[in-house]
């Protein structure tokens, strides 16, 4: 990854760029708000629920940008990630919520944001030009490249990635909420099977509530609200 022409077309932030970090996340901690870090690879990468992401060395984007807490950041951030994907490949995305992003049904990025000494980590992985992934994931699992058909450029990616997470960062909640509605075909109207601690849910998404937590309406005709957990639709 050329670094120092990231730098040039992002003037004015400060980026700690690593060729390996067990995790960017961590590397961001204690960081002041604004500051990025970039990784050729993650030897510990940060999923959701202590999982860890997938991070082959020089094939994806694995970067953490230190900002200040908002609410719904995951979902402006997905927003932003889904946005910028689209304006530089041409992949149209979907949105699962609260943090995957989607490409031809498959996650091709991920959202995970910490609160850390009153900062907002949030760590962003993007699969660029893997051509392949581990057994373990490649049911659920895609890249750009493997939508497309062809190799794309993370420093174009990165370059409009920056300011879009920005952006969406500082939207206004009812903004936020408003446009993961029409971006996500998870927010409403489909069929999904969640994982809780108490069990698996299995309903139809009615919405997300006025913090952006969703809504799932059982068979029963009861609704329960998804605070946390594995969203996926169900047969898959």
């Amino acid at each position: 990854m050329n670094v120092d022409q990231i730098r040039a077309a992002l003037p004015g932030r400060p980026i700690h760029y690593y060729a390996t970090v067990d995790s960017t996340m961590r590397a961001a901690a204690g960081q002041p708000p604004g500051a990025i870090v970039i990784a050729e690879e993650q030897i510990a990468g940060q999923g959701r629920h202590g999982h860890s992401w997938h991070s082959e060395a020089g094939s994806g984007i694995y970067c953490s940008v230190v900002l200040k807490p908002s609410p719904v950041l995951t979902l402006a951030l997905g927003l932003a990630t889904a946005e910028t994907i689209a304006g530089v490949t041409g992949i149209a995305c979907d949105l699962r919520w609260p943090n995957d992003v989607l490409a031809g049904g498959k996650k091709v990025a991920g959202i995970l944001v910490q609160l850390v000494n009153g900062t907002a980590i949030g760590g962003i992985g993007i699969n660029v030009n893997h051509t392949a992934f581990p057994a373990e994931l490649e049911p659920q699992a895609t890249s750009l490249r493997l939508q497309a058909g062809r190799e794309f450029s993370r420093e174009e990616l990165l370059v409009a990635l920056i300011p879009a997470l920005e952006s969406f960062a500082g939207m206004e909640k009812e903004t936020v909420l408003g446009l993961f509605r029409q971006a996500s075909s998870y927010a409403a109207g489909r069929r999904v099977v969640v994982a809780q601690a108490e069990g698996l849910i299995e309903g139809v998404t009615a919405g997300l509530d006025s913090s952006g937590y969703l809504v799932v309406r059982k068979d029963d005709g009861t609704d329960t609200l998804i605070l946390a957990g594995g969203v996926r639709a169900a047969g898959t």
